[in-house]
């Protein structure tokens, strides 16, 4: 391997290894960072969603974001930039949380799900690739949301600036109203209700948002990169994520194989496959999957930034429409969701292209 190689390979490998110590100093069970349920949990914590059992403010996300500023502004690649499609990458955004909260995972959990022994995850990753596949024809078929411009250096200090007030909510709980006890929410019990120290968390948040940065990590770009051109960089950090979780679920005590009685997870094979499918397909239309986008909005990205707060927007509408999934299995709704989600990326690849 050339030596960029083994730089994404040790990436992932860290990355797998600490979502597994996250999980044993108390982070929710394969879940030891997982981007949509994160996003989706700070949601909840600032009340833009009542899923009691899912409200929680996870220093792991702005974590993020800061760690890979911190990188960009180190490596001189702190650029603010946007105006490329902004609102159709909020829906991406949008549709991209749906399709995950169906799947009860985003493309990072489906690899530490499989990880910690979950045979479910295999149908949300052969669907994600799926969806790939499907952007990927877009993309031959000259798909593209238009090129995006230099911007004020302000413009690309909001997400990162996000993240610090987001930091501050999660250090002091401020409440703004002492009856309704909110914001910010926590829960008591429920996924929410799991966490692992702030300090532990909010530091492994910035080593993967550096590490990350550095390596331009991206799920989506993987497959996306090895079917246009055999690139097979970043599938190896896909496969570096794997190894890395597996074998420190393995070492913990933390590997549990089979699909029934697996953590925040349903058997409902059909709808893991067609909820990632959604998320593999908005992922290779915006650009980057929800790890990237979260890495790319603090590197001054405001495109990417419009995406994640799409996603913040699919949280909400998940939780107050009842589009989410629980272990039960996926609601009627969000089966609805998922459908309107594959019509609306469909068009929108086949609408938006150069020619």
């Amino acid at each position: 391997m050339e030596r960029r190689d083994w730089y994404v390979v040790g990436t992932g490998l860290v990355i797998g290894i600490l979502a597994a110590v996250l999980v044993r100093f108390g982070n929710p069970a394969n879940m030891g960072m997982c981007i949509a349920c994160f996003v989706r949990d700070i949601t909840g914590a600032l009340g833009f969603h009542r899923a009691a059992t899912v409200q929680y403010i996870r220093p792991e996300i702005p974590g993020l974001l800061l760690g890979a500023f911190v990188a960009a502004l180190l490596g001189r690649e702190f650029r603010s930039r946007g105006g490329s499609g902004s609102l159709v990458r909020f829906l991406l955004g949008f549709f991209m949380m749906v399709g995950a909260l169906v799947f009860l995972g985003c493309p990072l959990r489906t690899l530490l799900r499989l990880g910690g022994g979950d045979l479910n995850a295999v149908l949300g990753l052969a669907g994600f690739i799926v969806g790939v596949l499907g952007g990927v024809e877009f993309l031959k078929r000259g798909f593209n949301l238009g090129r995006a411009q230099r911007s004020s250096i302000f413009g690309g200090l909001v997400m990162p600036l996000v993240g610090i007030v987001v930091l501050i909510l999660a250090v002091y709980h401020p409440v703004f109203d002492p009856q309704g006890g909110g914001p910010v929410f926590t829960s008591v019990k429920g996924p929410g209700s799991l966490s692992a120290p702030l300090l532990i968390s909010l530091g492994a948040g910035l080593l993967v948002g550096i590490l990350a940065q550095r390596a331009r990590l991206c799920l989506s770009g993987g497959v996306r990169d090895y079917i246009l051109t055999r690139d097979t960089y970043l599938i190896k950090g896909y496969g570096a994520i794997f190894f890395g979780v597996l074998f420190a679920n393995l070492l913990l005590g933390q590997f549990h194989l089979g699909f029934t009685n697996q953590p925040i997870a349903h058997t409902d094979a059909v709808w893991n496959f067609l909820g990632m499918v959604l998320v593999g397909l908005a992922s290779v239309l915006a650009g980057g999957c929800p790890l990237r986008q979260l890495i790319l909005s603090g590197e001054g990205d405001t495109d990417a930034g419009i995406t994640v707060l799409g996603m913040v927007a699919g949280a909400a509408a998940a939780h107050n429409f009842l589009l989410a999934s629980t272990p039960a299995g996926p609601t009627l709704n969000g089966k609805v969701m998922v459908l309107v989600g594959l019509l609306v990326t469909v068009f929108i690849g086949k609408l938006c292209r150069e020619n």
